[in-house]
């Protein structure tokens, strides 16, 4: 049976059978019902059968980790797709996986939340005597996995419980910064939101989201949707296309975002030949529907509302037969994906973009990676191997601080000749125009601070969370 006990979801599996317990907890307030006992022989202390208490599944990683006196979480879509579960209930079922290319440009804000963390850490006026830490995971662009990962973040790693302890601690999270996208930002929200856990997303953009009787602790440093919806509808009319063809990710995101721009379009007088919807894992008979649609169309102009990564498919999909010239205007997810320019038939789209600022020491904290730095962790390894097309020999070592996995040979990895990366690459944008920095804004109000007339920080673990909500609105 479930127990929630704390912030924990745990799975209680009795030597037993007959004994049933349930006990409660939310803010460090400790309830029971008691405990139940269907007579077959002997009683069972609670002590005893409390020791049999454990985490439901194997704990998953994170990929970027660094302990501290406070730990902020972090929950990146840095791949787009998860391997298929398969449930034969015979057995338990295999741990959720990552798969598919990764994505730089989420590789980039991860590495932004850590720049903001080191400079937090190193200020002797923000926090001093204070240490921040990060736990930062990959959620595969997946709600499931979200869900997984914010349940970790707030019961911890240890896979034992036990029952009988009270519960005096705040969850292992003090904040979390993410998601990127709106479905896996909303099915966290719905998580630790009943919590108090502030949840601060640097690129989750959905109207709905602003809905703070349903997300309370849902905060964002990227405007809403609705702002976007009608800026397109705007820009649409300013170039006085009035009919056009429209297609969305079939998400959360472009589903809200599409029908808050046919809500604009229709009342700048702009007509619509049709609307599709497509998902990246959709099959591909799916996407083929949707791209034949654009071919045929009769519509010259093209507004997709959708993610990076479906667009990155529709558009494979469409370069194998490619339509006529097309105009697409573009929603900001996917027109300031540098990722998006080897599309040559999409050349020429126009949407809107968050204002860009320089932040001084990110850039080249985000280009000084040097073979030895990217051979302690897995995740970088990957975006090294793909960014220069080449493969680190692998010699396994003892864990590096600040990774997770099984790291390489430092020494193995370094060459005299070791490439180095550049602002130009597609990973980090150009060299003239630095990369969107949401996800910093979204790490600094996350520090601890001392209540009003009170110097000192409270101590690890008994730290309210909600105190920060009136400064994050």
């Amino acid at each position: 049976m479930y127990l929630f006990t704390g912030l924990k979801l745990v799975l209680c599996l009795f030597e037993i059978n007959s004994v049933l317990a349930l006990n409660v907890s939310e803010n460090g307030l400790k309830q029971s019902t008691g405990w139940t006992q269907v007579m077959t022989g002997s009683g069972v202390s609670p002590q005893e059968m409390s020791e049999k208490c454990r985490l439901q599944g194997s704990p998953r990683l994170p990929v970027f980790t660094l302990d501290g006196d406070y730990i902020v979480g972090g929950i990146f879509s840095i791949h787009n797709y998860m391997d298929t579960v398969k449930h034969n209930y015979t057995s338990m079922p295999e741990p959720l996986r990552c798969t598919g290319r990764l994505d730089p440009r989420e590789l980039r804000f991860s590495r932004s939340m850590i720049f903001a963390i080191e400079e937090i850490n190193k200020s002797t006026q923000l926090l001093p005597g204070i240490r921040l830490g990060y736990q930062i995971h990959d959620s595969c662009a997946s709600g499931p996995m979200g869900v997984k990962i914010a349940f970790q973040l707030t019961n911890g790693l240890d896979p034992l419980f036990y029952t009988s302890d009270n519960c005096t601690q705040s969850g292992i999270v003090m904040a979390i910064v993410g998601e990127s996208g709106s479905t896996p930002s909303i099915s966290m929200s719905r998580v630790i939101g009943p919590f108090n856990i502030p949840q601060v997303s640097h690129f989750a953009t959905c109207a709905c989201l602003s809905n703070k009787q349903q997300y309370p602790s849902f905060f964002r440093t990227i405007p809403s949707d609705q702002f976007q919806a009608e800026a397109l509808a705007k820009l649409v009319k300013q170039f006085g296309w009035t009919w056009i063809g429209a297609v969305c990710s079939d998400s959360d995101y472009g589903n809200n975002g599409m029908a808050s721009f046919l809500d604009a379009a229709h009342k700048e007088g702009i007509c619509v030949e049709y609307t599709e919807s497509f998902y990246r894992t959709h099959p591909q008979s799916r996407i083929k529907r949707v791209a034949d649609v654009i071919r045929r169309s009769t519509a010259m102009v093209v507004v997709a509302f959708a993610a990076s990564g479906d667009m990155r498919i529709l558009m494979e999909e469409l370069s194998w037969e490619p339509s006529p010239p097309r105009q697409w205007i573009g929603s900001e997810a996917w027109v300031t994906d540098p990722d998006m320019l080897k599309f040559t038939f999409c050349a020429g789209a126009i949407g809107f973009g968050i204002p860009r600022s320089v932040i001084p020491g990110l850039r080249d904290f985000l280009l000084d990676l040097s073979p030895t730095e990217v051979a302690a962790s897995p995740l970088l390894t990957e975006f090294w191997e793909d960014a220069f097309n080449c493969r680190l020999e692998k010699i396994p070592l003892g864990p590096a601080p600040g990774t997770t996995g099984t790291p390489l040979d430092p020494e193995s990895a370094s060459t005299q000749s070791a490439p180095k990366l550049t602002a130009n690459q597609p990973a980090f944008g150009s060299a003239s125009t630095p990369p969107p920095s949401t996800s910093m804004p979204a790490t600094w109000p996350l520090a601890p601070s001392p209540a009003p007339g009170n110097s000192q920080i409270p101590p690890l673990g008994t730290a309210p969370v909600w105190p920060h909500h009136q400064h994050l609105h």
